[in-house]
């Protein structure tokens, strides 16, 4: 990962007009290679829950890198019952009084669900160390406890993936100016979020430590290049799917025979009427 030194007075629209470099994967090419991939995931889905697994998959990484794009792309197209995202808020009063694991616990896939965690357990190792929201003491529990609350997972079927999203501070600088010119983006971007663009040495030690910690034959990590987030996507995606069965699941077949009478239209008796359209 770069360690390149953060620009100092560069406004929004002079760092987003440097975003157009040479060999980005073009949103045509990368709609064209996504649409198999996503074939793949429906049939994976289809495999689930057929045989009643349990797909875990966090996604960490440095803010911008891109942790919520890749995680809509693997589950646009998958049912949303089955299939769950999950971004928790900061810990309540009540949640800081807990197990540091018991939050994150409820929301573990059953039998035939995929889990999304767009950040995990992962934060006590990442921003709450560098951001200094617990002590030392809690951060070095954790790295020794991470492993073997994993193992347990694991131990008990759970299909777990780890994946930390690399992106240098130049790109990071980038789409943080994008995020405050842009209003559809500008949620996006907290205090913290700045705070981060200072200590992007810090966050890169504190990983160092977490994967030196937590990286194991039971729960690997994977890196994976986001600095051209539209083939850090497909990346991931094609690693997920082959590092589980190449197993083909057809979807159930249907009849579906004429309707055997002419398609009738809405009719409404009472006073309610659909709103007019206006476009």
């Amino acid at each position: 990962m770069g360690t390149g030194k953060a620009k100092s007075k560069l406004k929004p629209s002079a760092v987003v007009a440097e975003a157009a470099e040479p060999k980005r994967l073009s949103k045509s090419d990368y709609l064209a290679q996504l649409e198999p991939l996503h074939l793949e995931l429906n049939n994976m889905a289809r495999w689930l829950q057929k045989t009643g697994k349990r797909l875990l998959v966090l996604v960490e990484g440095r803010d911008t890198a891109g942790k919520g794009g890749v995680i809509s792309a693997i589950s646009e197209t998958l049912n949303p019952r089955q299939c769950h995202t999950v971004a928790l808020s900061k810990p309540s009063d009540r949640e800081q009084g807990e197990w540091y694991f018991q939050r994150y616990v409820p929301h573990l896939p059953v039998a035939g669900e995929i889990a999304l965690f767009d950040r995990s357990w992962y934060n006590r190792a990442g921003v709450e160390t560098v951001m200094g929201f617990c002590t030392p003491a809690q951060t070095q529990a954790f790295l020794q406890q991470a492993p073997a609350f994993e193992k347990l997972l694991v131990d008990d079927g759970i299909l777990l993936f780890k994946y930390w999203l690399t992106v240098d501070q130049q790109q990071q600088e980038i789409r943080f100016a994008e995020r405050l010119a842009d209003p559809l983006k500008r949620w996006k971007l907290s205090p913290i979020d700045l705070q981060a663009r200072a200590k992007y040495k810090e966050y890169g030690e504190a990983r160092e430590a977490m994967l030196k910690a937590t990286h194991s034959k039971h729960a690997p990590w994977a890196l994976v290049d986001f600095n051209d987030q539209r083939r850090g996507r497909l990346t991931l995606i094609r690693h997920l799917l082959d590092h589980l069965p190449d197993v083909s699941c057809a979807p159930t077949k249907l009849k579906f025979p004429p309707l055997g009478q002419a398609p009738l239209t809405e009719i409404f008796g009472g006073k309610l009427k659909p709103l007019p359209n206006k476009f």
